[in-house]
């Protein structure tokens, strides 16, 4: 499932962001983050993984998704790994690569299942030209290129690349989760049902049909869950 999930940062948070990380002396190359498959095709800018500034900002962009309902449903998050933010500007680019199954946790958490990708754009389209998110799954090639403030979530087992940003810089935020229901099959169908619940109360009101259909989608929840 891929899903576009709009406005989770408001534009003060986004210019708030923004202005905290101008100029901020934390950046450093984005290969120091990955393995030596990913360091062969990665070439951008990420924010320290744990200094001051990436702990507050990234506590901005937590807040703001665990508080957002289409992400809850659709992602149905267990644990959700601390975000990172990154750059690209003068032909930077990371090219395709698969995200890592088993993501550490800083300061000795439990180890994280990548189940779901999140993006969350921090410029907007007309800032930098390139920059596409494509991501490859069964339907075909997705070209992803958002407002800022908006998100794009995905699965984490898709093939995916950055395009070379050939003007202006893309700034963006991104992290993994560990769903509650690792299946990307099983957690679409769950986002679907909740979705079509949540429209029948809107136009109809509590009903022995929404109740109904409520205690269909806990049970189906509570046959595939993880916790």
């Amino acid at each position: 499932m891929m899903l576009h999930i709009p406005g989770v940062l408001t534009p003060d948070q986004v210019a708030q962001l923004r202005a905290r990380m101008a100029g901020a002396p934390e950046w450093l190359d984005g290969r120091e983050s990955v393995g030596p498959q990913g360091a062969k095709v990665k070439r951008n800018r990420q924010l320290g993984e744990g200094t001051p500034l990436a702990v507050e900002l990234g506590q901005i962009v937590s807040a703001a998704l665990m508080a957002n309902q289409m992400f809850f449903s659709s992602v149905l998050p267990l644990r959700v790994l601390a975000p990172y933010f990154n750059a690209y500007s003068g032909g930077e680019h990371y090219g395709l690569h698969v995200d890592g199954a088993i993501r550490a946790q800083r300061a000795g958490g439990a180890p994280v299942r990548a189940d779901v990708s999140t993006t969350v754009f921090l410029s907007e389209p007309e800032e930098y030209e390139g920059g596409e998110l494509e991501v490859v799954d069964l339907y075909g090639t997705h070209e992803v290129k958002l407002a800022a403030g908006d998100a794009i979530v995905y699965s984490s087992g898709s093939v995916h690349q950055v395009r070379p940003v050939t003007r202006g810089e893309r700034v963006a935020s991104f992290l993994w989760t560990q769903s509650m229901v690792r299946d990307d099959g099983k957690r679409g169908m769950l986002f679907d049902l909740d979705t079509q619940i949540q429209k029948l109360r809107a136009q109809h009101g509590e009903s022995e049909i929404t109740v109904g259909l409520t205690a269909h989608y806990h049970n189906l929840l509570r046959m595939w869950a993880e916790v």
